[in-house]
């Protein structure tokens, strides 16, 4: 290396030196420790004048507190709620101790000896906030009773900040009983109850003096989430998670010394009574406010929020076509039926949701025979089977999928299967042979006339041709909730569980041309304080519009020349699927118009909505299938809410007709005689490609493709459907009428 070259390394050597001491002269620990003190003082100076500028408020607008007011969709109000507040005051020393304690263990351990706040907790509820988490983070009882009598309830840093100071200057001037007192009666239990007077009537039915220790371990776990651990309508994740809250509540009572391990042992949960609605809710007012209230939860305005009174809520529910509604279920279904006399039709349940195909808007909801009388909503519960009302979807997975039959041809309407009741399914590991309704054999019959006719063995080998785990990922997808859904054969019958609400979004997405619809009630919340946005549905493609149309196509023939019938009118174009389940326990009509999609439902519901009890008898008509009172009431409610005159016409595209070979050569014919299920005779040949009416006459005769021939038992002349003929779901039962228990 050259004198030169020695001499630029040395140089680049030097400014490297000169660099890396110039980042250490300026990153020293002494300049670090300084500016992070320096940091510190600055933080605790904005505190210490925060402190100073708070002062402890006046009272809360709960003290003055305003109604809720809410609307149909045109603004004529609906009903009001809140005038008054469900409270009572009480003097701590009327609440047993135990049940004390019990709300300390529940909320807040360390209450006796905290200085009010709890600063980790504060900071993560800060932090949630501003990510956009909302409201979640730990806070201490003084500053929840803070943040219930002094501030709101608004979900912002500010208000988080005052808390904290408020909640400091609080614990200073009042005693810890003084808090409790006050937290015990501001604080929001659900059922319209402030205060835990008001909850204990509301829960127990009894006075807060009069609670024993599991009552009140349970009013303290409820306040964690009033709505989601309220016993009477919890789903079965909240019910098992309030049961948990409740034995954590009791386990922190032994670790304090408040109750011992015996008498912790002797202790069982306290079951509360079922609610009493409000009044003012009569009729189904209360089901169109408890759908919306359950809609404002989902949009992040919780109970206590609500509860706090200044809102205006406004509905989508259209107000002519809810009334039009109630008065088809009145004259199509409880003017005939004798709930005092007939033991039968005093379990019988009717609900129902329609829905605007095009946005998801609910335009019309039944939750029951009166809000007061019957608290569950028949609209939105989901503890009944959809039963064969399911078995379009199925026809849409496997036009979704490109399905084929076993013997290789592609599934759509003209496809053709064999019809005979109890034939054993081909291709499945999950033996399956349902029963037909009445025992009925078809046959070779079309998809098409399956669908018209709802025959029972059809979709169950068409379930096996797509996989049951393909047609579930086609209904979720469509909006079927993932309840009791297992993949196994017998789910194309409809054995899951679903609402009225739920099979009215299916529907309506099948309406819409495989548009995902998902059913929405509210428009719209202001308040004083703030507006919220609903969230608008994702509009996804569920399915193709084929697939969608070509379902549409196979259920307008449910209506013109099937089991549908009952709804058929020259005042609208229809599509529509009957359901029956297993015992007759529901029975549901779905279905829409190009402008309307509506789903009604019966339910037998016995002692007191614990038991699923038979629907035949109802209104002494026998069989009570979905061709019967659903389809008449949804034909009568559908008339009046297009206002009786004619409809639009579907707009179908690519309908999918299905493969029917060519017939075979007379080199291809094989030397022996065919046996009757191989080639049927003249009367059991089903028609070519049905024509865009399923009742017109086709002209072109074609051989069928039975699917799968290899099993096909001795065929019958196929039987057109009875006129109001349903399906029926004999379910997975041992013997001729299902298969051995799965």
């Amino acid at each position: 290396m050259g004198r030169a070259d020695a001499r630029r390394a040395q140089a680049q050597e030097s400014r490297r030196a000169a660099k890396s001491g110039g980042i250490r002269r300026l990153f020293t620990w002494k300049k670090l420790l300084g500016t992070f003190f320096g940091i510190v003082l600055l933080g605790m100076g904005a505190f210490g004048a925060l402190y100073l500028y708070v002062d402890v408020p006046a009272a809360n607008a709960m003290a003055e507190r305003q109604s809720n007011v809410y609307k149909y969709s045109d603004g004529t109000v609906l009903a009001r709620t809140g005038k008054g507040v469900n409270r009572q005051i009480v003097d701590l020393d009327e609440v047993p101790k135990k049940v004390q304690h019990a709300f300390v263990a529940a909320e807040n351990k360390t209450f006796y000896k905290d200085q009010g706040v709890d600063l980790k907790g504060t900071t993560r509820g800060v932090l949630n906030t501003l990510s956009g988490k909302g409201k979640q983070g730990g806070s201490t009882i003084t500053q929840q009773y803070v943040k219930n009598y002094y501030l709101t309830q608004a979900p912002t840093v500010s208000r988080k900040l005052q808390e904290l100071v408020i909640s400091l200057k609080i614990d200073q001037q009042m005693s810890k009983d003084q808090i409790l007192a006050g937290y015990i009666n501001t604080a929001y239990y659900g059922r319209g109850a402030s205060g835990i007077q008001a909850a204990a009537q509301a829960y127990y039915g009894v006075d807060a003096k009069d609670l024993n220790v599991s009552q009140g371990a349970y009013l303290a776990s409820l306040l964690q989430a009033p709505s989601q651990y309220d016993w009477a309508t919890a789903t079965d994740t909240g019910k098992k998670l309030v049961k948990e809250r409740w034995a954590y509540t009791l386990r922190n009572m032994v670790e304090m010394d408040w109750l011992t391990e015996s008498e912790k042992a002797k202790l069982t949960f306290a079951k509360p009574q079922k609610p009493k609605p409000a009044a003012g809710m009569e009729g189904q007012t209360g089901y169109l406010v408890e759908a919306a209230n359950k809609e404002l939860e989902k949009q992040g305005v919780s109970a206590e929020d609500r509860e706090a009174g200044g809102w205006t809520f406004t509905l989508t529910v259209d107000k002519k076509r809810q009334q039009a509604l109630e008065k088809a279920v009145d004259d199509q279904l409880e003017s005939k039926l004798d709930r005092e006399g007939n033991k039968v039709d005093a379990t019988v349940q009717a609900g129902a949701t329609s829905v605007d195909p095009k946005t998801g808007k609910v335009v019309a909801l039944y939750g029951g025979e009166d809000y007061i009388k019957h608290y569950i909503s028949n609209a939105t519960r989901q503890d009944y089977q959809p039963a064969s009302t399911f078995k379009p979807l199925v026809l849409a997975s496997a036009l979704e999928n490109e399905s084929e039959t076993q013997d290789g041809s592609l599934i759509g309407l003209n496809t053709v299967y064999d019809g005979t009741s109890k034939r054993p399914v081909v291709g499945s590991d999950t033996p399956f042979a349902p029963q037909n309704q009445d025992d009925r054999s078809y046959g070779p019959i079309s998809v098409q006339k399956a669908m018209n006719s709802s025959v029972n063995s059809v979709f169950a080998q068409m379930i096996v041709d797509v996989t049951p785990a393909k047609a579930k990922e086609t209904a979720l997808a469509l909006g079927v909730p993932d309840k009791n859904f297992p993949e196994r054969p017998a789910v194309t019958l409809g054995t899951m569980n679903a609402s009225t609400w739920d099979m009215a979004g299916v529907y309506a997405t099948l309406d819409n041309h495989g548009q995902k619809v998902t059913p929405h009630i509210l428009q719209s919340a202001e308040h004083r304080d703030r507006t919220v946005d609903p969230e608008k549905p994702k509009r996804e493609q569920a399915i193709s519009r084929a697939s969608a149309d070509t379902v549409t196509k196979a259920l307008t023939g449910v209506v013109d020349a099937g089991s549908g019938g009952a709804a058929n009118s020259p005042a609208y174009d229809a599509a529509a699927k009957t359901g029956t389940s297993e015992n007759n326990k529901s029975a549901w009509f779905a279905g829409y118009t190009p402008e309307l999609t509506t789903v009604v439902a019966l339910f037998g519901e016995g002692d007191g909505g614990r038991k699923q009890v038979s629907l035949t008898g109802t209104a002494n008509s026998g069989r009570a299938s979905g061709s019967g009172f659903p389809a008449r009431i949804w034909a009568d409610y559908t008339l009046g809410a297009l206002d009786g005159g004619p409809g639009k016409t579907f707009d179908l595209q690519d309908v999918e007709r299905g493969e029917v070979p060519a017939p075979p050569t007379p080199s291809d014919t094989p030397s022996e005689e065919p046996t009757e299920s191989e080639e049927p005779t003249p009367s059991d040949t089903p028609s070519q490609t049905p024509s865009e009416t399923p009742s017109e006459t086709p002209t072109t005769p074609a051989p069928p493709t039975i699917s799968p021939p290899a099993t096909t038992p001795p065929t019958s002349p196929e039987i057109p459907p009875l006129p109001g003929e349903d399906d029926g779901q004999p379910g997975e039962r041992p013997g001729g009428n299902g298969v051995a228990p799965q």
